[in-house]
């Protein structure tokens, strides 16, 4: 007979399984998305020597950044990419909002919150309305990049720099891609700058790395 706390044990120990699976289960592309092979650390940005997760915005590499005097756009993409570390593996799930499941705009909605305290509408519908239209050549990180890939929705991210995208890929869950890739500029529509370079830094500064110092 099992004990209650074997049962317990035992318990913890399948839904880790599933929860290794169902990220698992987006491992291999659909015909419509290529894999991006290639890793967030070999994006320029990250402060000499590093090699530690980045699980939140907090983390010390952005305070690094920050004491180090680096310019707005450096700052947004130590955030974003910290942000990537955080939702690595959240499988893809039309309608989710959660790290259990996301879909494209409900992650970019929750990064801008948590990142930036600014609140934009929840679907892509409503965000190609957002800031102003950049073009491709004008694109900094924080922008908001727009596909209209075969289907009836519209795909989104956020621009990172050095041409990759944060966004929630419907066949491997969150994820870094490239706009160079064949599939993404075949359907790249428009990009937005919800809000200009320089504010969405000085948000990050005092809602993010401020309050982490505390």
């Amino acid at each position: 007979m099992i004990n209650p706390t074997s049962r317990r044990l035992v318990s913890v120990a399948l839904s880790c399984v599933m929860l290794v699976g169902c990220a698992a289960s987006g491992g291999s592309s659909s015909p419509d998305e290529p894999v991006d092979n290639y890793f967030a650390r070999d994006l320029p940005g990250l402060p000499e020597g590093y090699d530690g997760p980045m699980m939140s915005p907090a983390d010390n590499p952005i305070r690094q950044a920050r004491q180090l005097g680096n310019p707005p756009p450096t700052l947004i993409r130590q955030a974003l990419l910290a942000q990537h570390e955080r939702w690595l593996g959240t499988p893809y799930r039309l309608g989710g909002t959660s790290r259990r499941g996301v879909d494209c705009s409900a992650l970019v909605q929750n990064i801008f919150a948590d990142t930036f305290r600014l609140e934009i509408p929840r679907t892509t519908a409503r965000q190609i309305h957002e800031g102003r239209r950049v073009s491709r050549d004008e694109l900094r990180p924080g922008d908001l990049v727009f596909f209209r890939p075969p289907g009836a929705y519209r795909h989104v991210g956020i621009y990172v720099g050095d041409g990759r995208f944060l966004h929630a890929s419907t066949s491997r869950g969150v994820k870094l891609s490239s706009l160079d890739n064949p599939y993404w500029q075949r359907y790249y529509w428009q990009s937005r700058r919800a809000l200009d370079t320089q504010h969405l830094a000085q948000r990050l500064d005092s809602s993010v790395i401020a309050s982490s110092e505390g």
